[in-house]
């Protein structure tokens, strides 16, 4: 047997052999621009935002408009740390467009961005965005329309043509929510071979091959979660062997194998996120599994928590603590590339809290830092790394 200390041990091995980080790193915030996802008043937030973060004390700035844009509720840097992409969280209907994908590049001094250029989503309600190992391609998903899209990136930075797009079909169980399908994100495995889409409606994972040199998504399996359950959000475990789904209507989380060869997810279980029974207006946003692979995090909103899980070397998990997140409806969340920190972003109270994560136990501690910003939904790390590698 390979004991809990001996995997403990390795994983703290493997994280201190990472590339060592620089002192600081740009965060980027994306937000709500227009009345959404349940807010009580009209925010004041003009675009993306941006703040220096240093690691060595875990201090942030005070967060300054970076680029004026539309409801850029997500945002992805390339792996070159030259440019950002946001989506343009737009709905369309009634002869007005869909949604966006807007290219920018980057003043690593300032952090200020330069919009280069924007594009179609390839569907309504754009939701989440990620650009593949290779920076050539930006993977879309799109919430309003439930589909997903993959559109070209030249070496400028630019966006150009869509080399895929896949409309998903059906309906879930709830009449309310699932009426149809709602594509909610979309990820690379580590070997950039596959991409899992995560369908909140239709309570599947889509696994799709993708090759990296055409931009094409094929569909090569599915993954079903419990019926009425809503899966949102999907994180990769650093060791490529497990993932994770976190689920929004069932507040729940559910482990994975993940066979990288085959590219099939195998259920290892499901957990609440919180304690007790799920309450009306309650919803799980956010899952990122720790860069040790110790720990998986989940972001409870209307219980506004952040769940904190141990991962043993089997892929299983146990649910060690609920840190309040100082702040209502904590949507996404980002932790620094060194696993040192955690930056939780509070949609409905318009605050940013920094929170220090026990290399240990995973335990979330607040810094005391709140800062304020209108509507946030999206937090980034920009890190440059020794080797001139971004993170």
């Amino acid at each position: 047997m390979f004991p809990r200390r001996a995997f403990f041990s390795l994983s703290l091995l493997l994280l201190a052999a990472l590339p060592s980080a620089a002192q600081s790193s740009l965060v980027y915030i994306g937000t709500y621009t227009a009345r959404a996802g349940g807010a009580t008043k009209d925010p004041t937030s003009k675009g993306i935002y941006v703040a220096h973060f240093d690691h060595a004390t875990g201090k942030l700035s005070t967060p300054e408009l970076a680029a004026e844009t539309t409801n850029p509720s997500f945002v992805a840097i390339h792996p070159n740390g030259k440019y950002l992409y946001a989506v343009g969280e737009m709905y369309g209907g009634g002869g007005r467009p869909g949604g966006t994908v807007t290219s920018f590049s980057i003043d690593p001094s300032t952090g200020k961005l330069t919009q280069l250029n924007q594009v179609g989503s390839e569907g309504g309600g754009p939701c989440f965005v990620t650009i593949d190992k290779t920076g050539k391609w930006a993977l879309v998903a799109n919430y309003g329309t439930g589909s997903v899209a993959s559109i070209a990136v030249g070496p400028d930075g630019k966006l150009g043509a869509a080399a895929s797009v896949i409309q998903h079909k059906g309906a879930g169980t709830d009449p309310a929510r699932q009426k149809g399908p709602h594509a909610h994100s979309i990820n690379l495995d580590a070997r950039n071979r596959f991409a899992v889409a995560a369908d909140l409606g239709l309570d599947r994972l889509f696994i799709y091959k993708f090759d990296a040199k055409t931009g094409k998504l094929s569909h090569h399996g599915e993954f079903h979660t419990k019926p009425g359950s809503g899966p949102r959000h999907f994180s990769f475990h650093p060791s490529g062997k497990f993932a994770f789904v976190i689920n929004e209507m069932a507040m729940t989380l559910t482990s994975m194998f993940w066979d990288g060869n085959a590219g099939k997810l195998v259920e290892i279980e499901t957990l609440p996120t919180i304690p007790g029974a799920v309450e009306k207006g309650m919803s799980t946003a956010e899952v990122l599994a720790h860069p040790s692979g110790n720990f998986v995090y989940g972001s409870n909103r209307g219980h506004d928590t952040i769940a904190v899980f141990n991962v043993d070397k089997r892929g299983r998990l146990a649910r060690t603590a609920n840190e309040p997140t100082q702040g209502k409806t904590p949507r996404n969340f980002g932790i620094s590339p060194d696993g040192k920190w955690l930056i939780a972003a509070n949609q409905n109270s318009d605050s940013l809290v920094v929170f220090q994560i026990d290399e240990a136990t995973g335990v979330l501690t607040p810094t005391g830092q709140k800062l304020e910003v209108a509507m946030p939904v999206c937090v980034r790390f920009r890190t440059e790394t020794k080797g001139g590698i971004f993170k």
